[in-house]
């Protein structure tokens, strides 16, 4: 490994608060299979089997971190705060906090693409990375650095990613309180085919709970689920004290 590389992923280390036993594990997790495709020699391997690993590993420690936290919590409840913690958008906002996208390896192709802001990449690098604390140092230590990563957003109601979707936000309620999932229908179509409108409700055991409309029946449905949320006065994630202030 190159001097360079090295001292960049000897400070990351910081930021992740964890210390590798073999750094070798830490560059494998940020190296993406493009960087790999497009090099005419090198010894390294992309972080694939990393990520297959850590996603295993990941799903399980926040599993265990839940039942820790919320003992009394029912199984859909805590199957719904999983869902919702390993999300790709979360783990994606996870990886940028930590600066992960600061030390990924992608090829050229890849770079030019956007590749560093891609939900799916940054997501993907975070698997990779407990995948890669697992080998090095074991489950127990894996378990405490996502205990650190996640401490806050286990408290939160809600995770930080999904701030604006209320149709998450409002199924995370409504299991919690009604112990049912929220249903949607679609009540009108209105306007010409290139400028259609769609009128949508959300009903919780039977009940109307809100109506939206929207230009598609995705959005229509969010703004049900905003409505039902405003109704029930949920008190939604707020952004201060969300979590990590991002490594410096």
């Amino acid at each position: 490994m190159e001097e360079k590389r090295l001292v960049l992923l000897k400070n990351l280390e910081g930021c992740l608060g964890y210390q590798f036993n073999e750094i070798g594990l830490l560059d494998r997790a940020l190296t993406h299979r493009s960087y790999i495709n497009e090099a005419v020699s090198t010894e390294k391997t992309s972080n694939e089997v990393l990520e297959f690993l850590g996603d295993a590993v990941l799903n399980l420690a926040v599993s265990h971190l839940l039942l820790e936290k919320f003992p009394e919590a029912r199984e859909g409840t805590l199957s719904m705060k999983r869902a919702q913690l390993v999300k790709q958008s979360s783990l994606a906002l996870l990886s940028k906090e930590l600066r992960l996208e600061e030390h990924l390896l992608l090829g050229k192709g890849e770079l030019l693409s956007g590749g560093m802001k891609k939900s799916s990449i940054l997501a993907n690098a975070y698997e990779a990375l407990i995948g890669a604390v697992f080998i090095d140092s074991g489950f127990h230590q894996a378990v405490e650095l996502v205990r650190r990563h996640f401490e806050a957003y286990l408290e939160a109601k809600t995770p930080p990613a999904l701030s604006n979707d209320f149709k998450s936000i409002l199924q995370i309620h409504s299991q919690q309180v009604h112990g049912l999932s929220p249903q949607y229908r679609v009540l009108k179509e209105s306007g010409p085919d290139h400028n259609k409108q769609f009128q949508a409700s959300v009903l919780i055991g039977g009940e109307v709970k809100g109506t939206g409309w929207g230009k598609s029946k995705k959005l229509a449905e969010q703004e049900a689920a905003k409505s039902a949320l405003e109704g029930t006065r949920l008190e939604t994630f707020s952004e201060e004290g969300s979590g990590q202030e991002g490594c410096q």
